[in-house]
């Protein structure tokens, strides 16, 4: 696959990784490179030294191109800039903050910066800050979330229709027939998160996966809508349907436990951020499974348009 986003990331498949805490590390991000598309180091964690860590490992296990994601709201080490380009990747995103704090100084670095959206208030603030292109992320993905979500089917085209910058597509993706569907609302790349949690290469506990590959559409929660702090998407346990009517005073508090859960498999210890295309995901596979049969299915889902409705618009 060519498009502007292939070319500016220097991949086979526009396919990239969420930049999920503690998860997106050198396991998960490796196997996503090598298997054509974009694997993404976290910062989101704030663990800087271990981060560091698992670049290294990162140049170890793959001599694909991959990227690292600049989480502005848990990063607080101002060499972060420079801490990025000595790593020696070509492309970052930026979110959970504003896109001007660090998009010009990447650039000068010859780095490659996307910024996260929800809104397209914050796509045309990240547009003005001289980014290359945005993650345009709707509300039913799963992580931290604008308070006021607004759904891919709704943002994507939106953000779309006001910017000729390329786009790739976050929230709901999970194959090929939601990458075609993100394709035909103006993206020419999507991001995978929960889908690539509940992978086989995913660090998490299976416990984790097995919650997810369990999950039923509607066992997402939307939590602390009304702050203080982001609002959440997350799983529904008997912890997140409390918080779902009674949120908690300090909703960050509740990831102090984090470890517990994410790879002790205690899923009532903290918080498992996953989106509502959980309840599409019925088995764990390879990474390199899920991006073959992503394409595949992409192919044959637009060809089948084309075939189907090509010639809708002729005379009878």
């Amino acid at each position: 696959m060519k498009n502007r986003i292939t070319e500016l990331l220097g991949v086979k498949y526009p396919i990239v990784q969420a930049p999920m805490g503690w998860i997106a590390r050198s396991q998960l991000a490796s196997a996503v490179s090598n298997a054509g598309g974009l694997g993404i180091i976290e910062t989101s964690s704030g663990r800087l030294d271990e981060v560091r860590e698992e670049v290294k490992k990162m140049k170890t296990l793959t001599d694909k191109p991959w990227g690292i994601n600049v989480a502005q709201a848990f990063v607080r080490d101002p060499d972060i800039v420079s801490f990025v380009a000595d790593q020696g990747v070509k492309f970052v995103t930026t979110s959970a903050g504003d896109p001007n704090r660090y998009c010009e100084a990447l650039k000068g670095k010859g780095l490659t910066v996307f910024h996260v959206v929800p809104s397209l208030a914050a796509a045309e603030k990240a547009i003005a800050a001289g980014v290359d292109g945005l993650v345009v992320e709707g509300g039913e993905g799963g992580g931290f979330k604008n308070s006021r979500e607004v759904a891919t089917m709704v943002l994507l085209p939106l953000v779309a229709s006001k910017t000729t910058l390329p786009i790739i597509a976050a929230g709901g993706i999970t194959d090929g027939r939601t990458m075609a569907a993100a394709f035909a609302l103006g993206a020419e790349g999507v991001q995978m998160g929960t889908r690539m949690v509940s992978a086989a290469e995913s660090p998490v506990h299976q416990n984790w996966k097995d919650m997810i590959v369990n999950a039923k559409e509607t066992d997402t929660v939307f939590l602390n809508r009304h702050g203080p702090g982001p609002a959440l998407r997350a799983l529904r346990t008997e912890k997140t349907t409390k918080f779902e009517l009674e949120p908690p005073a300090n909703i960050m508090a509740e990831f102090g436990n984090a470890l517990d859960l994410y790879f002790g498999g205690d899923m009532e210890a903290a918080i498992a951020l996953s989106g509502q295309v959980a309840g599409r995901i019925d088995s764990v596979k390879p990474v390199a499974q899920i991006i073959r049969e992503t394409v595949e299915e992409f192919e044959a889902v637009t060809a089948d348009l084309g075939k189907r409705y090509g010639r809708v618009g002729e005379p009878a």
